[in-house]
């Protein structure tokens, strides 16, 4: 992929609507290759990625792998390019000559025939506005600008197999219109609504909408010749298909619009569209189907989709000011690679997640386990995530913790520690994962229930208000002298890590224990409960001066008691700063750090001394233990990113973010598209001065 200056990157932005164009400062934190583009990212089912160095090298795809394509293509003069996607095969492509990737847009420029394309996709991922963030649009504009008097029009094309799990269901498609706007639709025939849990899934239920506003004056159709009329003829089909239903592989009509751009010149010509899928349901929650948030209070797909449109000019300019101030704040607390890192996690950790409303209004948000087994609100893949809720908004924390509160507080739950999960997404129903309500076989009793008390404190403790552990204090006080009984050393069992299998006496996930017990002290504190917090601060004081000589190793400490030689990642001690717990002497961190840092591969710093895997997730928890250098010295921090930014730009696994690959080879183990990568913003939520900030600042 050609690359181009700063100067060029702008010039080509402004191309345009002013609301989206990038300051230089922003566009310093290029993304140079990373391993995928997101596109449209909205919730598990409604995400799509170009997973190639180039938007015309393959067709977009759902986040799992699965072809879901839009296809873009332009006529110039008469000649057929391609833009978006590698279909027509017998198409040429246009040179991409650039690709920057902010926090909420995504923006490809093309070239061809004196022509300059702009193609963004912007979704308005805005974590404090829940009435936005959970509305399922993402807008498409497209921007032209030219020199001499040539003729440019677009066709972006959507198959149909976006709207179903696998290309042999049915599926039937109309149009509709809506205030200024043309709709076309597809959805499956049969609508079953969350009829099946899974992790390799795609949605079969509900609609895609491809919205055209009026004021375009383009012309759309339903058709499976779309694309073959449009580059023999420049023209669509003079009729929309309407033998239905039929299966998207036995030429399912397409979704297509035409967009005249005119002859661009110096002034760019630009069109949008609005990209949608709508669920009348998206989430079950102990037997009650519960709505999107954005549907809490009846609102139609009509209205939505006109709502989506009316504010499309201000949600571009907000959506450039947040990106714009992030990327600046990013870089300032961690440098370009952190910066790179920390922006690509940015809309995948919220599109791993389904945002509903409960019955009251209440919002519940429910992350998918993407790629590890499909479990819905597993408590530790909400504590990696938590970092990012916190520093963005705690409210949505909040959202995640409630419903795993509300389970555990149920006869039916009847285990003296934290549950591991609520099912399997989209179906909340109960623990599914090791002995789920039934054995204590392969849960994970310490991990769960340090993960729920530090992410409970933590969130009371940003928001400043401690009345929902109040609500839940019962189970907090249960977990917490279930740690304090069984935390200090821990038997043989799974901690979040369980890739890596059982370990007894596991010294990170005692410091787990002790900082929960610690969090619970926080919390009885909060509640004006002096004594109980006297009583338990003391314990995990008494605790972490007893794991300091159990630990020991000579430079560093164990991955177990047990267990001399070994080493491990003690990415929980991070908390120790952030809570202000100071459990442990900064000795503790200080030799670890200095021995992680003689220990980094090419890739990264391994998890432990047993494989050279790792988590990026923990990395960066591990990372933020340094310490600020001192004026004139290395930066431990810029040392552990080194390995990391490198890995985003030459790894070999071309997926979104993996959080399990070889340090060594940059491979990905499993796993990819979940919310845990949104632990990277501990280094934010680790800077007191921007976590502050982050968290006073109101959205326009």
């Amino acid at each position: 992929m050609k690359t181009i200056s700063t100067c060029a990157s702008l010039r080509r932005l402004c191309f345009l609507p002013a609301a989206t164009v990038l300051l230089a400062a922003s566009l310093a934190t290029a993304q140079q290759r990373p391993p995928a583009v997101p596109l449209i990212a909205h919730n598990p089912y409604f995400s799509i990625w170009s997973m190639a160095d180039r938007l015309t090298d393959q067709n977009t795809k759902h986040w799992t792998g699965t072809p879901q394509p839009i296809a873009g293509l332009a006529r110039i003069d008469g000649k057929t390019y391609r833009f978006m996607g590698a279909e027509p095969r017998g198409v040429p492509a246009m040179e991409q000559t650039s690709l920057q990737v902010t926090p909420t847009h995504t923006i490809y420029t093309f070239q061809a025939d004196q022509i300059t394309l702009t193609v963004s996709f912007f979704t308005p991922a805005l974590p404090k506005d829940l009435d936005v963030l959970s509305r399922p649009v993402t807008y498409l504009t497209l921007s032209a600008s030219g020199q001499g008097n040539h003729d440019l029009c677009l066709l972006i094309d959507v198959n149909p197999v976006i709207a179903v799990d696998t290309p042999d269901e049915a599926v039937t498609w109309g149009r509709s219109r809506v205030q200024g706007m043309t709709v076309l639709n597809v959805g499956s025939r049969d609508q079953r609504l969350l009829n099946r849990p899974g992790d390799n899934l795609r949605v079969d239920w509900g609609y895609f909408h491809l919205a055209v506003p009026d004021a375009d004056q383009a012309q759309t159709i339903e058709s499976s010749d779309a694309m073959s009329s449009f580059v023999t003829t420049g023209a669509l089909p003079a009729s929309d298909d309407m033998d239905m239903p039929l299966m998207p592989r036995a030429h399912a009509a397409h979704l297509a619009v035409e967009l005249p751009m005119g002859k661009p010149s110096a002034t760019p010509t630009t069109h949008h569209v609005l990209l949608s899928y709508t669920e009348e349901y998206n989430i079950e929650y102990l037997g009650r189907k519960l709505r999107p948030y954005w549907q809490r209070n009846n609102m139609t797909v009509q209205q939505m989709l006109a709502e989506a449109e009316s504010q499309y000019t201000s949600l571009e300019q907000r959506g450039t000011a947040f990106d714009r101030e992030l990327t600046a704040d990013l870089e300032k607390a961690g440098g370009p690679a952190y910066a790179q890192l920390a922006i690509l996690a940015y809309r995948q950790t919220l599109a791993a997640h389904g945002l509903s409303a409960d019955a009251d209004g209440t919002p519940m948000l429910f992350p998918k386990e993407d790629f590890s087994n499909g479990c819905i609100s597993t408590v530790d893949v909400l504590y990696p995530s938590s970092p990012f809720f916190l520093f963005f908004n705690p409210a949505l924390l909040q959202a995640q913790l409630k419903p795993v509160l509300e389970y555990a507080a149920l006869p039916r739950w009847k285990w003296p520690f934290a549950p591991h999960d609520l099912g399997t997404y989209p179906l909340a129903n109960g623990q599914v994962y090791g002995g789920g309500e039934v054995t204590e076989v392969n849960q994970m009793p310490v991990e769960e229930s340090g993960n729920m008390l530090i992410m409970a404190a933590a969130m009371a403790n940003e928001m400043g208000n401690w009345q929902f552990i109040r609500q839940y204090w019962p189970q907090f006080t249960q977990w917490a002298e279930y740690l304090r009984q069984k935390g200090l050393d821990p038997a043989n069992q799974l901690s979040t890590d369980d890739f890596a299998g059982h370990l007894a006496h596991n010294a990170n996930l005692s410091i787990k224990a002790i900082e929960g017990l610690s969090a619970y002290a926080l919390m009885a504190r909060g509640l004006g409960k002096p004594d109980v917090a006297a009583e338990y601060s003391r314990a995990a004081s008494e605790m972490a001066a007893k794991w300091q000589t159990m630990a020991i190793d000579g430079d560093h400490y164990k991955l177990a008691f047990d267990k001399s030689g070994t080493w491990s990642q003690k990415y929980n001690l991070v908390w120790d700063q952030i809570l202000g717990l100071h459990l442990f002497p900064a000795r503790v961190r200080q030799t670890e750090v200095a021995f992680y840092l003689r220990h980094l591969n090419k890739y990264g710093l391994p998890l432990d001394s047993r494989k050279d895997y790792t988590k990026l997730d923990w990395e960066l928890w591990t990372a933020t233990l340094a310490d600020k250098p001192l004026p004139g010295t290395p930066d431990p921090f810029a040392a552990f990113m080194a390995p990391i930014g490198r890995w985003i730009n030459e790894g070999p696994s071309r997926v979104p973010l993996t959080d399990w690959y070889d340090t060594i080879t940059g491979r990905q183990m499993a796993f990819q598209a979940r919310s845990v990568v949104g632990g990277v913003y501990i280094k934010m939520l680790a800077d007191k001065t921007l976590a502050a900030k982050w968290r006073n600042r109101a959205e326009p």
